[in-house]
């Protein structure tokens, strides 16, 4: 059994995304929690700056970055490696992310911006946060932790991931069609 706990942050790596935010979110929350943060995914913005970011925090055995491409068959173990999906962007319009993170039954920490509140269920499916905040960052992982909320949104997350299906897809257009 796994005793560590782990927070995942997955996908393109762009100023937008906010992971700089969740960097310095991350002194707060070990002062609470024991945990790993997994940043996985391709960097498109200066990946040394982030290193730097975690150096200069001393959170190098608290932070494992992973900086490539992540093939679908190797997608599962990282999802299935985390507790949460946490998704500090300071500005998105949709994420793909959120779907892929249901699909695994797994919660989700998101910023409120464009529509990731509609996919993710404030304190249903997840915590949806405001922006450019390492506070609310913090605040919402150690609520995670603190309040054992991984079971009751994992669930919820699990029915929720049926919206997003490809039979749900289809039926949907075979409804507009006929």
């Amino acid at each position: 059994i796994r005793d560590r706990k782990v927070i995942l942050f997955f996908g393109y790596i762009r100023k937008y995304k906010g992971l700089k935010y969740l960097i310095d979110a991350m002194p707060e929350i070990l002062k609470k929690s024991n945990l790993k943060l997994l940043v996985v995914g391709e960097f498109y913005d200066d990946e040394n700056k982030y290193r730097e970011q975690i150096k200069n925090l001393n959170l190098e055995n608290n932070i494992k970055v992973i900086s490539d491409f992540v093939p679908d068959e190797r997608v599962k173990y990282f999802f299935s490696a985390c507790d949460v999906v946490v998704l500090p962007y300071t500005d998105a319009t949709q994420s793909g992310i959120i779907q892929i993170a249901y699909y695994y039954d797994k919660p989700v920490i998101a910023t409120d911006v464009g529509g990731l509140s509609e996919v993710v269920i404030n304190n249903e499916t997840g915590i949806l946060i405001k922006p450019n905040s390492s506070e609310a960052i913090s605040n919402a992982v150690i609520k995670f932790y603190e309040e054992n909320l991984e079971e009751k949104f994992s669930a919820k997350a699990s029915s929720e991931k049926e919206k997003y299906s490809w039979e749900k897809f289809v039926t949907t257009i075979e409804e507009m069609v006929n």
